[in-house]
């Protein structure tokens, strides 16, 4: 009898937990993962306003982490995203200052999200190289890659043909910085 109760309450306990849905959220500390890798990169909606620096918006629904490796100019990883908008097609991109230059931004990959909002996109390209903003008072060669996470509709082939930035991440911390702001 003893031995029938402990079964049942195993398999209890096992079809509770195969009945749980896992929640992706932000990652506590917002851009301070526990494990602090220093080749994740965090994506967050910003408010885009007429400054230099953008406002991250902490508490969005969106948000996306890229496992990235960089050697030299090559950048390869794994990006997933949260939170987008259901069955939508992104393209994330390394993004070249100043707007309107030409190409203004790099292709990593692309993808369509899931109907819960979730994106995995995987590749590998080059960069190019990292130039320093004229928009910033940098003091050195190179401000480092901003990685954004873009919709496709907005983009051709290397520029942008709407600018739809409430839709978009956006880099919290640039990659491979050379130089350090003022």
């Amino acid at each position: 009898m003893r031995k029938a109760i402990l079964i049942a309450i195993i398999c209890a306990v096992m079809m509770s937990l195969l009945g749980t849905t896992s929640v992706m959220a932000t990652p506590g500390g917002k851009d301070s993962p526990a494990n602090n890798n220093p080749q994740n990169l965090y994506l967050y909606p910003k408010e885009c306003a007429d400054a230099p620096e953008w406002t991250t918006l902490w508490e969005q629904e969106a948000w996306g982490k890229y496992n990235y490796k960089l050697d030299g100019q090559i950048i390869s990883g794994v990006f997933n995203g949260h939170g987008l908008t259901p069955d939508t097609n992104y393209t994330l991109i390394s993004y070249n200052d100043p707007w309107g230059s030409s190409p203004q931004f790099v292709v990593i990959g692309s993808s369509t999200t899931d109907t819960n909002g979730n994106a995995h996109i995987a590749g590998t390209v080059n960069l190019g190289q990292d130039v320093a903003s004229p928009i910033y008072d940098w003091s050195g060669p190179g401000d480092g890659y901003k990685i954004w996470l873009v919709l496709t509709a907005d983009i051709t082939s290397t520029q942008f043909n709407a600018w739809n930035p409430g839709a978009y991440l956006f880099e919290n911390n640039r990659i491979g910085a050379t130089a350090t702001a003022p």
